[in-house]
């Protein structure tokens, strides 16, 4: 096809998209419908704010160098941090699941303490900003629900998934597969697409499946998210929901496949391994930000980087010096378009379920009537 026939093929798409608005607005006059072609700009639709919400596994509030850890440095989320706001006082729940059900429910965790799966009426953010034109996509560890159950992701209100639908084979940092769903993926008897979720290999050499490190797989996975789901003309600057749950750093017990740059430092092998694994975890926040700024996209999304829980296992001491072992606190960094000095150190003090309903204000879609939250946005613009 011609440059000069697409050109007229996407201009024709355009006006019959507007036809095709007007009826199902409701203009359905029998006369015939009159095209009027005009120099005055239509209305804008609202430029809003794409949402990334990263979630390391049992990253403590010490970890990072932004936070006071002084062993060595992560110069990324440290970078995010000085362009954005890292707060002080961001707490967690006790347990993984129970923080997960509280980021996305918008609900106190002491709440659902113990969840097996979410219920058909739980409401998640994901559905809130699905539903106010959003496409969601979710990378990683759910624990929420597998898919004989309510709480699958899909019926939860995400649009895309690829992770683990359990929380032990998803901290299990070395597979050979993957779970993914497609939706529209099989097309049944009928001819009606099915959704399908499916258990894919990661890679083959020489005809054997290999294992690989997960992390770096949902990583690569995050990035090809953002790549296929930018805000342009074609999707009517559709934004994006994106949640990544790495299950790192976590207790030590899985060890990254090496403990470069450490490996000559005078440490134990569990703090060289926690060191490499937290040091990896800040190069997947660099290279999602690489992604970002190759679509340009740096300043049309808001960034949250936190935990699911405080650290854990035998190495936690040696970074956690500033910390005490019963403290629920973990890192919160915040950046975004939104009216965020850079550098800023908040002491606001929030939780889990101030999640949804901040998404939610910078979605401009409104929370349900159950959540336990505030969204902090407010909090911010005031204390600029």
């Amino acid at each position: 096809m011609t440059s000069s026939c697409f050109r007229h093929l996407c201009r024709f798409s355009v006006v019959l998209a507007a036809v095709v608005e007007g009826v199902a607005a409701g203009q359905t006059s029998s006369a015939p419908a009159t095209i009027v072609f005009s120099n005055t700009a239509a209305p804008a639709i609202p430029r809003r704010s794409s949402i990334i919400l990263v979630i390391a596994h049992g990253l403590g509030y010490g970890d990072l160098s932004c936070y006071g850890q002084t062993n060595f440095q992560t110069p990324n989320l440290d970078k995010l941090a000085a362009e954005g706001i890292r707060f002080t006082r961001y707490t967690t729940a006790e347990t993984p699941v129970a923080s997960e059900a509280s980021l996305m429910l918008g609900v106190d965790a002491a709440h659902r303490p113990a969840l097996a799966s979410l219920n058909g009426d739980d409401v998640t953010v994901a559905r809130i900003l699905k539903t106010a034109g959003y496409h969601t996509g979710l990378v990683g560890e759910w624990t929420l629900g597998d898919e004989r159950t309510p709480g699958a992701p899909w019926k939860k209100g995400f649009d895309e998934f690829a992770g683990y639908l359990e929380a032990d084979p998803g901290r299990s940092v070395y597979a050979d597969y993957i779970y993914r769903f497609a939706p529209g993926a099989i097309i049944a008897t009928n001819n009606t697409p099915q959704d399908f979720l499916g258990r894919e290999s990661l890679y083959r050499h020489n005809g054997e499946v290999e294992k690989r490190y997960i992390p770096d797989v949902l990583a690569m996975i995050a990035g090809n998210f953002i790549r296929n789901n930018v805000p342009d003309p074609f999707n009517r600057y559709r934004p994006f929901f994106l949640v990544v749950h790495y299950p790192v750093p976590g207790d030590g017990k899985n060890a990254a496949p090496s403990d470069a740059p450490f490996s000559e430092e005078p440490w134990k092998a569990v703090e060289k391994n926690r060191a490499a694994t937290i040091s990896r975890f800040d190069g997947y926040i660099g290279q999602l930000r690489e992604q970002l700024a190759k679509n340009r996209l740096t300043n049309d999304v808001t960034i949250f980087i936190t935990s699911d829980s405080p650290a854990q296992g035998p190495a936690a001491a040696f970074f956690h010096s500033n910390v005490a072992t019963n403290d629920l606190r973990v890192p919160m960094i915040m950046y975004g378009p939104l009216p965020i000095p850079g550098g800023r150190v908040s002491d606001v003090p929030w939780s889990g379920k101030d999640f949804l309903p901040t998404a939610a204000g910078i979605g401009f879609a409104r929370p349900p009537a159950g959540s336990d939250g505030t969204s902090i946005l407010p909090a911010i613009s005031k204390s600029r």
